[in-house]
């Protein structure tokens, strides 16, 4: 059977520390049909000579150039836009597949039908060093249980196009890719989890996830100002993620 092409795709933003690391990850995959499109949002350091030599080495990799700063959001859509797979999957540049996280993933995908699915993800040092600490994914979640528990990590995502159609993430500075699975999740009645711990999810100390208060901010203006949820029902669900992210973590 013919591996459709996965379309995987990386914001890019001073990202030398990690980046070769995270390549190499998507290098190392067991399922070969993937296109990479890393997205420079005007990088001021040595990211773009990272990228230029591994594409020289190979074609898969593609280096595309935004023209001014623009943040996460507009780089991942600049990279939907660009995509050719029927498949779209997502890499944050200091985070680490599993050599064969799209070989389960997409197999999985195409046996049961599924248009969303993602995976556990395994915390990481910023070091590279593994913790014993899983975040572990639910068989299922739909729009309710994601508005109460946080659970989908942006570099385990995959979508299907052929199912879900085509979409884009909002464009709010953070917490872009929460509200795109809260999006999608209207349109598609579950995300379907993956029980395998597919990603290393690294802690870096200065990532906009590693801040706690930052990520409250963030949750709370997705409630508020991109779901337009009421201040009763943003309170109720807010209630349940702190309780959920504080078990995450523990």
């Amino acid at each position: 059977m013919n591996e459709p092409l996965v379309s995987i795709i990386t914001p890019v933003y001073n990202s030398e520390e990690f980046l070769s690391e995270t390549i190499k990850s998507i290098q190392n995959q067991t399922y070969k049909n993937w296109q990479l499109l890393l997205v420079d949002d005007c990088s001021k350091d040595n990211s773009s000579e990272i990228i230029k030599s591994f594409q020289k080495e190979d074609a898969r990799i593609k280096y595309i150039k935004l023209e001014k700063n623009s943040g996460a959001a507009v780089s991942r859509n600049v990279g939907i836009k660009n995509a050719e797979g029927r498949f779209i999957a997502f890499i944050d540049s200091d985070d680490l597949w599993d050599s064969k996280k799209l070989e389960i993933q997409i197999g999985y995908m195409l046996k049961e039908n599924i248009g969303f699915s993602f995976t556990s993800y395994r915390y990481m040092r910023e070091d590279g060093t593994k913790t014993s600490k899983v975040a572990r994914a639910p068989k299922k979640i739909d729009y309710e249980g994601l508005l109460r528990n946080t659970i989908i990590g942006c570099s385990t995502v995959v979508i299907d196009k052929n199912i879900v159609g085509e979409f884009n993430m909002p464009l709010v500075r953070r917490g872009q890719d929460t509200a795109t699975w809260l999006q999608l999740l209207k349109k598609e009645e579950y995300a379907y989890g993956i029980y395998e711990d597919l990603v290393n999810y690294r802690l870096v100390g200065n990532s906009i996830s590693s801040n706690k208060i930052k990520a409250l901010k963030r949750t709370w203006n997705t409630y508020r100002n991109v779901e337009n949820l009421s201040l009763p029902k943003s309170l109720y669900v807010f209630c349940f993620y702190v309780f959920n992210a504080i078990k995450k973590r523990v």
